[in-house]
């Protein structure tokens, strides 16, 4: 590995998947009925930049919201987390939302992890110099299935740190799932926690304007998708093919995303063909969405005993900490 302690933080790569085997999982979804595509492949180099540009839309309120929580509620939860503790940062992309922690919780360690291991090495070539006193530790890793970052963290307490509501890509059996996956860590290092962002639920006029904006970014960023598997695993999707489907399922609790064929057509997967007929979709993301008392309980579940939580005015997005 190369030496880069001299740009201030170095990257290292933790339990990536054999590239056929990678592929092959790729086309066994795509070929299963309906197709889907798991969300962590929206998040190659121009999936991140158009994420953080759907971040800034006036109708995708849960970054801003957030934000406003911890601005306004910052010191009470910093005294619940504590400090100079190893500050993990779960799906890091640009880091931007943990920078605003750094001063105030004055952690021995940054440890930045994200699958977008491209992303995580420009935010802390950009974030380094602001916090010399700082170990800057990024983690290239998928975590979809389950958290395993021991090999990146040494002795000593934790705070993990899994903001923008990003849990609800789970279901809740797999929210339980991963979330035991944080609390192994925690109990490996008495004195850790997590503190984590949950959206609620909301009527569904504002949370289907939320995915489907009228200005497109999120449907450029749903589409590119398949520019990312085509350019990855040489499939020939053709993005005019797909249009973007984003809407609140009020009785499952949960946002989709789907990508809509909008005639017959025929992809290449390398060796296999999938046919889509016109109106068939890939399922491409889900995001779920809860009342703190569900959440509280998948917490309780995963084995956390000791939660906090805080809100905005309108109980619609939570922050809590769980150790």
């Amino acid at each position: 590995m190369p030496d880069d302690k001299a740009r201030g933080y170095h990257i290292v790569e933790l339990s990536r998947a054999a590239a056929g085997d990678e592929r092959a999982e790729v086309v066994a979804a795509l070929l299963e009925e309906p197709a889907r595509i798991a969300p962590k492949y929206f998040y190659d180099e121009l999936g991140c930049a158009l994420y953080g540009a759907i971040c800034r839309l006036p109708e995708y309120y849960p970054t801003r919201t957030e934000l406003a929580i911890f601005r306004e509620q910052r010191a009470s939860m910093a005294e619940a987390m504590g400090t100079g503790k190893q500050f993990v940062d779960l799906g890091a992309g640009d880091c931007c939302k943990a920078e605003g922690w750094l001063a105030f919780v004055a952690p021995s360690r940054y440890v930045a992890v994200d699958i977008a291991g491209h992303e995580i090495a420009r935010a802390l070539e950009r974030i380094g110099p602001d916090f010399p006193a700082i170990e800057m530790l990024g983690v290239a890793t998928d975590f979809s299935r389950e958290l395993d970052v021991e090999a990146a963290l040494v002795a000593g307490p934790a705070t993990f740190f899994y903001p923008g509501s990003s849990i609800g890509n789970f279901t809740p059996d797999e929210a339980v799932a991963f979330l035991a996956s944080v609390r192994r860590h925690c109990v490996e290092r008495p004195g850790s926690g997590l503190l984590i962002g949950v959206d609620g639920k909301k009527p569904k006029p504002v949370l289907d304007a939320a995915y489907d904006d009228a200005l497109g970014v999120t449907a450029a960023f749903n589409r590119n998708v398949l520019l990312h598997l085509n350019r990855r695993f040489g499939f020939d999707f053709r993005l005019d093919g797909f249009g973007h489907r984003g809407f609140y399922n009020e009785a499952l609790g949960r946002i989709e995303m789907h990508l809509e064929a909008l005639a017959d057509l025929a992809v290449n997967l390398g060796g296999r063909t999938r046919r889509f007929r016109k109106g068939e979709r890939i399922h491409t993301e889900n995001s779920y969405k809860y009342r703190a008392a569900e959440f509280e309980e998948l917490l309780r579940k995963a084995g956390f005993a000791d939660i906090r939580r805080w809100s905005d005015a309108g109980e619609g997005y939570f922050v809590f900490y769980a150790s």
